[in-house]
């Protein structure tokens, strides 16, 4: 289980277009959001990230770097980018189950095809938002069993703006 102020597993993925993303190298001015999301065959990912990509300069402004993540290889995520329009947000792909396990989130097995008519693969992970201190040790976790209920954006910011006002620490490092 991963604890609030304390280091977050040393992952390194590659990115869409190019490069790569590490929580190690990463240097925000505030925070580092990482957003996991299932993969290409989510529709309730698309609509999620798809806000998220309209919001990311409201992120940026505050000294978030947003990554999105999932298990989906190079050709999945890719083909979410281009058919969702995610063309300004980090994306990251290839996260192994073991590094989601890692991570604390939950894995479910694949049931067939969803209703964006794509095959689920064999394994994947569900949905996790982390927020990310500068030294990689992690501020806050946001894990769902399901793809259901997931943080609101506009939450998210008005906690950041509260966090980074009030230099409000960390809680459940107990």
């Amino acid at each position: 289980m991963l604890k609030t102020r304390k280091p977050v597993p040393d992952t390194k993925l590659p990115l869409v277009g190019g490069g790569s993303w590490s929580v190690k190298e990463n240097a925000p001015e505030n925070l580092t959001m990482m957003v996991v999301y299932r993969g290409l065959h989510c529709p309730l990912c698309k609509g999620y990230l798809g806000e998220l990509a309209q919001k990311r300069q409201e992120f940026a402004s505050r000294g978030v770097d947003v990554v999105c993540v999932s298990t989906d290889d190079e050709e999945r995520a890719a083909r979410a980018v281009q058919d969702w329009g995610l063309e300004g947000l980090k994306m990251a792909y290839g996260m192994s189950i073991d590094q989601a396990r890692e991570w604390g989130l939950y894995i479910s097995t694949s049931r067939g095809k969803t209703s964006l008519g794509i095959e689920e693969p064999a394994l994947f992970a569900e949905p996790g938002i982390f927020l990310i201190k500068p030294d990689s040790t992690l501020y806050a976790a946001f894990i769902q069993s399901t793809p259901f209920a997931r943080p609101h954006f506009d939450d998210l910011l008005k906690a950041i703006d509260f966090i980074t006002s009030n230099d409000y620490p960390a809680r459940g490092e107990a």
